[in-house]
């Protein structure tokens, strides 16, 4: 998820959802979810598009479709990877909502490189007070593994 969670991983504060839909989690948002492919797994990926969004590929030969109820799209924010190595929906396909665990709401790389993660601006707001009562820095870091 290089650039946003960084080249090394980190150490993430994921704010669990007790179900992932749309009135919960936003396009724009970091996830973390099960991997489809891998259920002992899990996968950090921005949520591109949800159920009622028309997907179009960039190869012609691909006919145009829309995500279905409960259905979403999830990419990896790393551009300098292949959709072959970024293991998000360009390669298993749009997933389940309920695949989705949380949202990643802030990450800890180092004890000087730490802070929230940009998601959508109405789960910002909706996250900034879990922040400002929840986040223990100095714990994170303690229990951080570099």
């Amino acid at each position: 998820m290089a650039p946003t969670i960084g080249d090394q991983g980190g150490t993430l504060l994921v704010r669990k959802l007790p179900t992932a839909d749309p009135m919960r989690v936003f396009v724009g948002d970091v996830v973390l979810l099960k991997d489809p492919e891998k259920s002992d797994n899990f996968l950090v990926r921005r949520l591109a598009a949800i159920e009622g969004y028309e997907m179009v590929s960039t190869d012609e030969k691909d006919d145009p479709f829309v995500l279905d109820k409960d259905e979403c799209w999830v990419l990896a924010d790393n551009d300098k990877l292949k959709p072959k190595e970024a293991n998000d929906s360009r390669t298993f396909g749009s997933i389940s909502m309920s695949n989705i665990v949380g949202r990643v709401i802030y990450c800890l790389q180092t004890a000087v490189d730490h802070g929230p993660v940009q998601n959508s601006h109405f789960s910002m707001r909706k996250d900034s007070p879990v922040l400002e009562v929840e986040l223990d820095v100095e714990e994170m870091a303690k229990n951080h593994k570099a």
